[in-house]
C-alpha cells in the first residue's frame, strides 16, 4: 500500500455464491496447492508451535452472570488465523459463534466470516461470508485424499452421518471419481429426515448415481463401499459411543475419511491400517494442547494414534502425512488393497487458500461490495 487509504471488499453469502465458491473442483485444486505449501513449511498458524487448530471461547456450566451464556451443544466462540504462502500469499482468520439452538431460530449451527489481510500492513482487504466456504473447503480435504487413495474405478460410497460436511465431501468425491454410481446412506434411522435430504440432494445434483439406499447400520454402509465418509455429530468424552467400524466390514483397498468421531480396533489401527493425516503437525499440536488422551476430546483417528504413541504402541514413523505422498517423499499406496484410514483435523488455511481464490474470482467479475475502513487514520 502507498497511501493511509483502505478499502476492502465486502462479500454476502449470494456474492460468495456468484464468485465460485461452490466450484469443488476448483476448491479441491487449491486446497492440494495447500497441502504442498505447508509440506515445506509456507505457511503459518496460531499457537506458539504455529499448527493451532484456533482459538476458543467456551462457557461454564453455571455463571453467576445472568447475561453470560452457560455451556452447551457445541456452544462456544472461535478465532482460527493463519498465514498462507506460494501463489496464496495471504493472511486471514475465520471467526464463528457456534450453538445447536441456532436451529430452532432457523438459523445453521455455526455462523462464520472470513478475514482476509493484507501480510505486511495487516489491513483488511476481504470481509465475507464463511458458512459454504468453510463447508466447500472441509469437503475438500477428503477429496484430496479421495483423489490420490481411492480405486481408479471406485464405484460405492457409504456415509455414515448425512449432514453438510458430508454432502460436500460427496461433492469432492464426484469431482475425483466421476465413475461413482452407487451411494449408500446411514443416519440416526431408516426414516432420518437428514437422511431423506441427502439422497434427494445427490438424485438432484449427480444423476448419474442411480443407485440410492438409505441403510440401517454402520456395517451395511461400509460393506463393499470404495469410499467411506464418517461425519456423525456425536458427543465427545465417552469413546465407547464414538461411531465403531469393525475392520471384517471394509473393503480392501477402501479409504475412510474421517473428519469427525470414529472408532477402530487397536489391533487394526496398529498392524494392519495405513493411517494418513491431513498435517501430522496438527496432531502433534493437540497431542500438547489437550489432556492425555486427547482423543477423549477430540474424536478423530488420529489423535488417538497419537495417544498410541504416547503408550508406546505406535511410533511416529507408522502415521503417514498426506503432504509428504504429494511432494513424493512416500509413494501414494505402500501395498496393494491397504485400508486408509485417513484423519481430517480441519486448518485456517483451508480458508485462507479458498477464500483467497474466491476473493480474487470476485474482484475480476466485479461481485462485491467495497467499504471504506479509512481515507486516513485518525490515530497514525
Amino acid at each position: 500500500m502507498n497511501e493511509p487509504k483502505v478499502d476492502f471488499l465486502y462479500l454476502s453469502e449470494p456474492d460468495m455464491i456468484q464468485a465460485g465458491v461452490r466450484d469443488m473442483k476448483g476448491c479441491v485444486d487449491a486446497i492440494e496447492e495447500m497441502f504442498r505449501l505447508m509440506k515445506v513449511g509456507d505457511y503459518r498458524m496460531g499457537g506458539a508451535n504455529g499448527n493451532s487448530h484456533g482459538c476458543m471461547v467456551s462457557f461454564p456450566e453455571h455463571s453467576p452472570f445472568p447475561n453470560m451464556p452457560t455451556d452447551g451443544p457445541d456452544r462456544r466462540f472461535m478465532a482460527m488465523p493463519a498465514y498462507l504462502g506460494g501463489k496464496f500469499d495471504m493472511a486471514g482468520v475465520k471467526w464463528y459463534g457456534s450453538n445447536v439452538g441456532n436451529r430452532k431460530k432457523g438459523l445453521p449451527r455455526s455462523i462464520l466470516m472470513l478475514t482476509l489481510n493484507d501480510k505486511d500492513t495487516g489491513a483488511p482487504v476481504a470481509y465475507m461470508s464463511a458458512n459454504i466456504l468453510s463447508a466447500y473447503r472441509t469437503g475438500a480435504v477428503p477429496g484430496v485424499g479421495f483423489k490420490h487413495f481411492a480405486r481408479e474405478d471406485a464405484k460405492v460410497v457409504g456415509i455414515i452421518g448425512p449432514g453438510v460436511m458430508s454432502k460436500t465431501a460427496f461433492a469432492a468425491a464426484m469431482a475425483v471419481r466421476p465413475g461413482i454410481d452407487t451411494l449408500k446412506i446411514k443416519g440416526s434411522s431408516l426414516k432420518s429426515p437428514s437422511a431423506q435430504k441427502f439422497a434427494d440432494f445427490v438424485r438432484e445434483r449427480f444423476p448419474q448415481v442411480t443407485n440410492i439406499s438409505i441403510v440401517e447400520t454402520e456395517e451395511e454402509a461400509v460393506r463393499d463401499a470404495d469410499i467411506v465418509e464418517i461425519a456423525t455429530s456425536s458427543p465427545t468424552g465417552d469413546i465407547s459411543t464414538y461411531p465403531y467400524i469393525a475392520e471384517e466390514w471394509i473393503k480392501p483397498g477402501a479409504i475412510i475419511a474421517c473428519p469427525a468421531a470414529a472408532r477402530f480396533d487397536d489391533d487394526f489401527l496398529i498392524n494392519r491400517a495405513r493411517i494418513v493425516t491431513d498435517n501430522i503437525k496438527l496432531y502433534e499440536a493437540w497431542a500438547e494442547e489437550m489432556p492425555y488422551p486427547a482423543y477423549e476430546t477430540i474424536p478423530i483417528p488420529a489423535v488417538h494414534a497419537m495417544d498410541l504413541i504416547h503408550d508406546g504402541k505406535l511410533t511416529r514413523g507408522d502415521i503417514d502425512d498426506l503432504g509428504d505422498v504429494l511432494v513424493g517423499n512416500i509413494p501414494t499406496h505402500r501395498k496393494k488393497d491397504e485400508i486408509i484410514i485417513y484423519s481430517v483435523g480441519g486448518m485456517p488455511t483451508e480458508d485462507v487458500a479458498w477464500g483467497t481464490v474466491v476473493y480474487r474470482n470476485a474482484l475480476k467479475k466485479g461481485i462485491g461490495t467495497k467499504l471504506n475502513l479509512w481515507d486516513h487514520p485518525a490515530l497514525a
